[in-house]
Protein backbone atom coordinates (compact mmCIF):
# COMPACT_ATOMS: atom_id res chain seq x y z
CA UNK A 1 0.00 0.00 0.00
CA UNK A 2 1.28 3.43 -0.82
CA UNK A 3 0.30 6.57 1.06
CA UNK A 4 0.85 9.83 -0.81
CA UNK A 5 -0.27 12.36 1.78
CA UNK A 6 -3.55 12.94 3.61
CA UNK A 7 -5.60 13.77 0.52
CA UNK A 8 -4.54 10.90 -1.74
CA UNK A 9 -6.40 7.60 -1.58
CA UNK A 10 -6.08 4.46 -3.61
CA UNK A 11 -8.96 2.85 -5.37
CA UNK A 12 -10.26 -0.56 -4.38
CA UNK A 13 -7.66 -3.27 -4.02
CA UNK A 14 -7.97 -7.02 -3.97
CA UNK A 15 -8.16 -8.73 -0.64
CA UNK A 16 -5.76 -11.45 -1.74
CA UNK A 17 -2.23 -10.24 -1.51
CA UNK A 18 0.76 -11.47 -3.47
CA UNK A 19 1.36 -14.35 -1.13
CA UNK A 20 3.47 -17.28 -2.13
CA UNK A 21 1.56 -20.57 -2.21
CA UNK A 22 2.27 -22.84 0.69
CA UNK A 23 3.75 -26.22 -0.09
CA UNK A 24 1.34 -29.07 0.35
CA UNK A 25 2.13 -31.88 2.73
CA UNK A 26 3.67 -34.73 0.76
CA UNK A 27 4.18 -37.17 3.63
CA UNK A 28 1.80 -39.93 4.66
CA UNK A 29 -1.67 -38.83 5.64
CA UNK A 30 -2.11 -39.10 9.42
CA UNK A 31 -4.81 -41.54 10.46
CA UNK A 32 -7.75 -40.00 12.22
CA UNK A 33 -9.45 -41.94 14.92
CA UNK A 34 -13.07 -41.50 15.80
CA UNK A 35 -13.56 -40.35 19.34
CA UNK A 36 -16.25 -42.14 21.26
CA UNK A 37 -18.40 -40.63 23.97
CA UNK A 38 -18.82 -42.30 27.31
CA UNK A 39 -21.42 -41.63 29.99
CA UNK A 40 -20.96 -42.46 33.65
CA UNK A 41 -23.75 -41.62 36.09
CA UNK A 42 -22.73 -41.30 39.71
CA UNK A 43 -24.80 -42.53 42.64
CA UNK A 44 -25.84 -38.93 43.30
CA UNK A 45 -27.02 -38.65 39.71
CA UNK A 46 -29.05 -41.82 40.03
CA UNK A 47 -30.63 -40.50 43.20
CA UNK A 48 -31.45 -37.25 41.42
CA UNK A 49 -33.11 -39.15 38.59
CA UNK A 50 -35.25 -40.90 41.20
CA UNK A 51 -36.29 -37.49 42.54
CA UNK A 52 -37.46 -36.55 39.05
CA UNK A 53 -40.41 -38.84 39.70
CA UNK A 54 -41.25 -36.74 42.74
CA UNK A 55 -41.33 -33.64 40.57
CA UNK A 56 -43.80 -35.31 38.25
CA UNK A 57 -45.97 -36.31 41.20
CA UNK A 58 -45.83 -32.74 42.54
CA UNK A 59 -46.91 -31.40 39.15
CA UNK A 60 -49.87 -33.76 39.21
CA UNK A 61 -51.14 -32.27 42.48
CA UNK A 62 -54.00 -29.79 42.21
CA UNK A 63 -53.16 -26.08 42.37
CA UNK A 64 -55.53 -25.56 45.31
CA UNK A 65 -55.40 -27.89 48.28
CA UNK A 66 -59.05 -27.77 49.20
CA UNK A 67 -58.54 -29.68 52.47
CA UNK A 68 -56.07 -27.03 53.66
CA UNK A 69 -58.40 -24.22 52.60
CA UNK A 70 -61.27 -25.79 54.51
CA UNK A 71 -59.07 -26.23 57.59
CA UNK A 72 -58.00 -22.57 57.59
CA UNK A 73 -61.58 -21.38 57.01
CA UNK A 74 -62.67 -23.38 60.04
CA UNK A 75 -59.88 -21.84 62.15
CA UNK A 76 -60.88 -18.33 61.04
CA UNK A 77 -64.53 -19.02 61.86
CA UNK A 78 -63.53 -20.36 65.31
CA UNK A 79 -61.29 -17.33 65.93
CA UNK A 80 -58.14 -19.43 66.41
CA UNK A 81 -56.34 -18.66 63.15
CA UNK A 82 -54.95 -15.21 63.94
CA UNK A 83 -52.46 -15.54 66.77
CA UNK A 84 -50.03 -12.94 68.07
CA UNK A 85 -47.08 -15.08 66.86
CA UNK A 86 -48.42 -15.17 63.31
CA UNK A 87 -49.08 -11.42 63.32
CA UNK A 88 -45.59 -10.66 64.70
CA UNK A 89 -44.04 -12.86 62.01
CA UNK A 90 -46.06 -11.17 59.28
CA UNK A 91 -45.06 -7.70 60.52
CA UNK A 92 -41.38 -8.69 60.64
CA UNK A 93 -41.50 -10.06 57.08
CA UNK A 94 -43.25 -6.88 55.93
CA UNK A 95 -40.59 -4.68 57.55
CA UNK A 96 -37.82 -6.82 56.05
CA UNK A 97 -39.44 -6.45 52.64
CA UNK A 98 -39.81 -2.68 52.96
CA UNK A 99 -36.46 -1.90 54.55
Amino acid sequence: MHIYGPASLHGPQAVNGPHAPRPTQTGPTPKTTMASDELNISDAGLAASDSAGMVERARALPDVRQDRVDQIRAQIAAGTYETSEKLDGAVERLLDEIG
